[in-house]
């Protein structure tokens, strides 16, 4: 409805097929006339229309092509604004202070408009590509137990019996069959009954493994369940598997791609291995979490107080972690913690 001309849908046609997962145009649109055979301009012209459709931003080359056009839609495309869109590489620095001066615009204004970008849809198609998003059903279900069991626990954990595979024998079928079948017949009878009963065996030995090693998970990690990451022991595969009598590479197969569903969320099983570092007085610390008291310490700084990973380490040595300023570095990263240059200046007060 928006193109009069049959030229200006085959062009809008084929935008249309090239648009990948986010939206933006499969290739150039230098490419695209050439491979159409149009002039550029033409080509521009449908698209200049075709990027206000709604979604908006949709047809767009480039991230800073696509928020312009939302912006553009709000009467929000200023010289300032597109400045700052012709300098995104700078925001992901946290060049505050450049983007200042490029933009002419003080602190609180930049602040102002960084927000108004956040609150802008990069990916305009995705709502529209991407996959419905499936639940996860947990393998294990746990639960805090009425009362300590004999062992101690204070939980109860059972097998989700939606994640198990069902599998019947009808026994009274093979019996009737079996009556009048010729001695061919119930050869073959009786192997499909020993495999299905074997089956039926192996699936059950299966799902006990399973719970074994989930609950001797738990018992490892109770300090977890009862008060948070800060209580996460160092635990590796070796440990559950000895204790169990296991091979480890039974107990890798048993938790791998595998759940449990807890008062603390539903986690992966894999989630509770973490390695050891070592501290004071010949104790360990999970390295999970060192990570979340790396991410905490960082999180508390003064702006006016910005910690190096040099300080970081120095303060998790006080606390008893043996731990090297290069390991705070690999875990920030992980945590996606800019360094101690950027948070400066992104924290830097107006």
């Amino acid at each position: 409805m928006a193109f009069a001309g049959r030229g200006e849908r085959l062009i809008a046609s084929m935008m249309i097929a090239t648009l990948d997962p986010a939206g933006r145009l499969g290739d150039t649109p230098e490419a695209l006339a050439g491979a159409l055979g149009v002039e550029l301009s033409r080509f521009e012209a449908v698209r200049a229309v075709m990027m206000h459709f709604d979604p908006v931003g949709v047809f767009a080359t480039s991230l800073a092509e696509c928020l312009a056009a939302q912006l553009a839609e709000l009467n929000r495309l200023d010289p300032a604004m597109q400045a700052l869109l012709d300098h995104l590489p700078l925001l992901a620095k946290r060049e505050m202070r450049a983007l200042q001066e490029l933009c002419g615009v003080d602190a609180a204004d930049l602040a102002d408009m960084v927000a108004e970008l956040k609150r802008l849809d990069p990916k305009p198609g995705a709502r529209f590509e991407s996959e419905p998003l499936r639940p996860l059903i947990p393998d294990v279900l746990m639960r805090p137990a009425p009362v300590r069991d004999e062992e101690g626990s204070d939980w109860l954990l059972e097998i989700n019996p939606e994640t198990m595979p069902r599998l019947l024998i009808r026994r009274g079928f093979h019996a009737r069959i079996l009556a009048s079948a010729n001695k061919e017949t119930k050869s073959f009878l009786s192997e499909q009954l020993q495999g299905a009963t074997w089956l039926v065996k192996a699936l059950e030995s299966r799902a006990q493994t399973i719970l074994r090693v989930a609950a001797e998970i738990v018992r490892r990690q109770d300090g977890f369940f009862h008060h948070g990451i800060s209580h996460l022991r160092p635990l590796t595969l070796r440990d559950i598997a000895v204790e169990l009598g296991l091979h480890e590479s039974t107990v890798s197969r048993v938790t791998s791609n595998k759940s449990i569903a807890t008062p603390r969320g539903i986690f992966e099983l894999k989630f509770f291995f973490t390695t050891a570092l070592a501290g004071a007085n010949g104790e360990t610390h999970s390295a999970e979490t060192v990570r979340y008291r790396v991410a905490q310490i960082i999180g508390q700084e003064s702006p006016k107080n910005i910690l190096s990973d040099d300080a970081v380490a120095s303060i998790l040595q006080k606390e008893g972690i043996d731990i090297a300023r290069r390991t705070v570095a690999k875990y920030r990263e992980a945590l996606r913690i800019p360094g101690s240059a950027q948070r400066k200046r992104e924290k830097m007060p107006a």
